[in-house]
C-alpha cells in the first residue's frame, strides 16, 4: 500500500498512516457486513482511482476472485465512487452488477480524516446466497452500518488504540450488542458459550453486561466499578477475565454513527486453552532456566573443590592439572550461567568470549593481554558448550606455551561468520604473538591433553575443522571453522 498511494496519488505520510489504521481494523467492517471491501484512493491528477488494500469475509462469500490491488480505474466509470469522495456520504444507490453470473451490491464509504476524504471504500455483497435473515445476520448488518457512518465521518478507526488483529477477538468469536446504557440487545452462541465459561447459569439478553461481567470476576471493590464501565462499551478497550475455570478476552467499541452513542459492540474470544498453554511455557521456561542455574553453583561446586585439592598437592605437575581442570569446569559453568539468564536455549555468545578471555589471561606467566574482535553471534546451546570448552583450551595453550615468565605481549580472538543462510559457518582463530610453535610440530599428532581434547570437540562435536598454524609475523595462530545454524 505505501509504495501505491506514493506512486499514484498526493496524499501526506500522516495520510498513509490513517489508512494503515483503518486497513488494521476492516477486517470487522467485511466481517459484519458479509462483504469483500476496496479501498480506492484518488490519483494525484484526480483523473483516476487507484485500489491500494483488499479484504475479504470470513462470515460470507467473497465478491472478488482476483486480487484487486493495484487496479486503476479512470473517473466517471464508477459514478458511485464519484458521488462518495465528491459529496462525502455514504453512496447506496444503483442495481446490482453481475460478476461471472453473481449478482454483487455495491455500496460506497468515503473514507474521511478530519475534514478531508481521503477515499473511497467500495463494499461488495454477493447476493447469490441472500436469504431471509436471522437475528445474528441482522445484528452484523446494523453494526456494520453503524461502522460505515463512522468512518465517513471520520470517528473510526480511534486513532489513540492500536489493535493486534491478530491477537485480538474477531466477530466470528463471539459478539455482544449493547444499547445505549449498556443493557445487552443481542449475544451470540459464542458469547453465550465463554459467559457460561465464566460461571454465568442465565441469559445475557436485558441484563447490564458491566455490572453482569463485574458481578462474574474474582476482585471486588473499586476495581469492579471500572470494569462495569468499560465492559458496557463506554470507550475503546482490551481487556481479559479470568473466573472459576475460564480465562475471556474482551474488545469493547462503542458505536457513535451520528457523533451520539447509540451503543457498544463487545467482541469476546475464550482464551481459556491459550492461557493455560502459555502458563505451561513458561513453568517450563522458568524449570529450564533453574535447571541451568543449578547445573552452573554444581559446576562452580565441583571447581572448588578442585582448587582446595590442589593446593594441597605437593606435586607441580599435578597441581598444574587440577588447574587446568578448574579452567575447564568454569568454560562450562559460564554457558550455563548465561543460560539461567535466557527464556530460550540460545546464548550470545560474545560475553563468554570475553569472560573466557578475562579468565585464561589471569594465569598468563607474562604480562599477556587479551582482546577479541568480530562478533560470534548468537549461538544455540549445543554449540556454545563445546565451543567454550574449545576456546578455553585454545587461549590456555596459546598464554602457557606461547609466552614466558616476564613476557609482554597479546591473544586475540577473532570471529567471523558468514556463509550462506543454508550453510552459515563460523571462522574463529586464536592468535598470540609469543615465541611460536616448536620446528617440526604437528597439531593433529601431538599427545597433548589439550590439544585432543579441542580436535574431538571440534571435529566431533561441532563438526568443523581445526589447524595451528605459525603466525605471518609472530606467534601461532589456531584456526577453527564451523558450521552454525543461520542467524534469525
Amino acid at each position: 500500500m505505501n509504495e501505491l498511494v506514493r506512486q499514484h496519488t498526493a496524499l501526506d505520510d500522516s495520510d498513509l498512516e490513517w489508512l494503515h489504521l483503518l486497513v488494521s481494523e476492516w477486517q470487522l467492517l467485511s466481517d459484519l457486513s458479509f462483504a469483500d471491501l476496496v479501498l480506492w484512493v484518488p490519483t494525484e491528477d484526480g483523473t483516476r482511482y487507484v485500489s491500494v488494500a483488499q479484504m475479504r469475509p470470513n462470515t460470507g462469500p467473497t465478491s472478488y476472485q482476483d486480487d484487486m490491488v493495484g487496479h486503476l480505474v479512470p473517473r466517471g466509470r464508477r459514478p458511485m465512487l464519484d458521488v462518495a469522495l465528491d459529496e462525502g456520504r455514504i453512496v447506496r444507490e444503483g442495481d446490482p452488477e453481475w460478476r461471472e453470473e453473481v449478482p454483487v451490491r455495491v455500496e460506497s464509504i468515503p473514507v474521511r480524516r478530519a475534514s478531508r476524504v481521503l477515499g473511497v471504500i467500495a463494499r461488495n455483497t454477493n447476493l447469490l446466497t441472500v436469504r431471509t435473515p436471522s437475528r445474528l445476520e441482522l445484528t452484523y448488518l446494523q453494526s456494520a452500518s453503524d461502522l460505515a457512518q463512522m468512518i465517513a465521518a471520520g470517528s473510526f478507526p480511534f486513532p489513540d488504540q492500536q489493535v493486534d488483529m491478530d491477537a485480538s477477538p474477531r466477530v466470528g468469536d463471539g459478539l455482544i450488542r449493547l444499547d445505549a446504557d449498556g443493557v445487552v440487545q443481542y449475544a451470540s452462541p459464542n458469547a453465550l458459550s465463554a459467559y457460561h465459561r465464566l460461571g454465568l447459569a442465565a441469559d445475557l439478553l436485558g441484563h447490564h453486561l458491566g455490572r453482569t461481567t463485574a458481578d462474574l470476576a474474582p476482585t471486588r471493590g473499586p476495581v469492579d466499578e471500572a470494569l462495569a464501565k468499560v465492559a458496557s462499551g463506554w470507550a475503546p478497550r482490551e481487556f481479559e477475565i479470568e473466573s472459576g475455570d475460564g480465562v475471556i478476552q474482551f474488545r469493547a467499541i462503542p458505536l457513535k454513527p451520528k457523533g451520539v452513542r447509540v451503543g457498544s459492540l463487545v467482541l469476546l474470544r475464550d482464551v481459556t486453552e491459550l492461557r493455560r498453554r502459555e502458563r505451561e511455557l513458561m513453568t517450563k521456561d522458568a524449570t529450564i532456566r533453574e535447571i541451568h542455574h543449578r547445573v552452573k553453583n554444581n559446576l562452580q561446586t565441583v571447581a572448588a573443590l578442585l582448587r582446595l585439592q590442589a593446593r594441597r598437592i605437593e606435586s607441580e605437575r599435578g597441581r598444574e592439572a587440577l588447574e587446568e581442570a578448574v579452567r575447564r569446569v568454569g568454560s562450562i559453568a559460564i554457558v550455563h550461567e548465561t543460560l539461567s539468564q535466557n527464556l530460550d536455549e540460545r546464548v550470545e555468545f560474545d560475553e563468554i568470549a570475553d569472560r573466557v578471555l578475562a579468565m585464561v589471561a589471569e594465569i598468563s606467566p607474562g604480562k599477556v593481554t587479551g582482546r577479541r574482535t568480530g562478533h560470534f553471534g548468537i549461538l544455540d546451546a549445543e554449540v556454545a558448550t563445546p565451543l567454550s570448552m574449545v576456546l578455553t583450551e585454545a587461549l590456555q595453550n596459546a598464554v602457557e606455551h606461547g609466552f614466558r615468565e616476564g613476557d609482554t605481549g597479546t591473544v586475540e580472538v577473532s570471529a567471523v561468520r558468514g556463509g550462506s543462510p543454508k550453510e552459515a559457518r563460523l571462522l574463529v582463530t586464536v592468535q598470540d604473538d609469543g615465541v611460536g610453535l616448536p620446528e617440526g610440530f604437528d597439531p593433529h599428532r601431538s599427545g597433548n591433553l589439550g590439544l585432543q581434547i579441542v580436535r574431538t570437540l571440534v571435529e566431533g562435536e561441532l563438526g568443523g575443522t581445526f589447524d595451528m598454524v605459525p603466525a605471518p609475523e609472530r606467534g601461532t595462530r589456531v584456526i577453527l571453522d564451523i558450521p552454525v545454524p543461520a542467524q534469525k
